[in-house]
């Protein structure tokens, strides 16, 4: 499993680079990848756990983040109205392409935060509140699938990392809490 000191942090240049197709069949090197990626979430978001072990909460991790430059991601976005076992997003996805995306835009209120970004970063991050990705699963498969509001603001996050992008990037310079009144807030 990962913990905090496994996390890359801003500046460094993985953070920067187009990752490298995954290739099939999975390497166990890849396997063990996935694996490391999710148990942090999960373990992450178990308060007691991440307070003693000191971890930051996260939803979503990809590869890049652990020094790693392939197109893979673990999200993992819990369901706050429902039973804690059962997620509202679990998933890894394999070389992930948004292959459409709404009009619509959405942004969280408080703004984006980053296991990779330890300084706080304030504004609106502008990104599609619904999107289709095409990606891989563990047997190498394509499949598609379809999320809305702050899943797929989660997976939008990840799918920059895996091309170099951070969310801070997205924040208007000048007026980073201005957007379009059209834009779906999310609290």
């Amino acid at each position: 499993m990962y913990f905090m000191k496994d996390i890359v942090r801003d500046g460094d240049p993985v953070l920067r680079e187009v990752g490298a197709k995954v290739q099939f069949p999975l390497s166990d090197k890849d396997k063990a990848l996935a694996a490391n990626m999710m148990e942090y979430l999960v373990k992450s978001q178990d308060q007691d756990y991440a307070e003693k072990h000191q971890l930051r909460a996260g939803v979503g991790l990809a590869a890049p983040q652990v020094g790693v430059s392939e197109m893979m991601a673990a999200v993992l976005v819990p369901d706050d109205d429902e039973d804690e076992e059962k997620p509202l997003l679990k998933i890894t996805l394999i070389n992930p392409v948004i292959i459409r995306n709404s009009v619509q835009r959405a942004a969280l209120s408080e703004g984006e935060g980053c296991l990779s970004v330890d300084k706080d970063v304030p504004g609106f991050v502008p990104r599609a509140d619904r999107i289709t990705i095409k990606y891989d699963d563990f047997e190498g498969n394509s499949q598609t699938l379809r999320v809305k509001g702050y899943p797929a603001i989660v997976c939008q996050h990840e799918i920059d990392h895996l091309n170099g992008h951070l969310y801070y990037d997205k924040i208007d310079k000048k007026e980073p809490f201005e957007i379009d009144p059209s834009t779906v807030v999310i609290s």
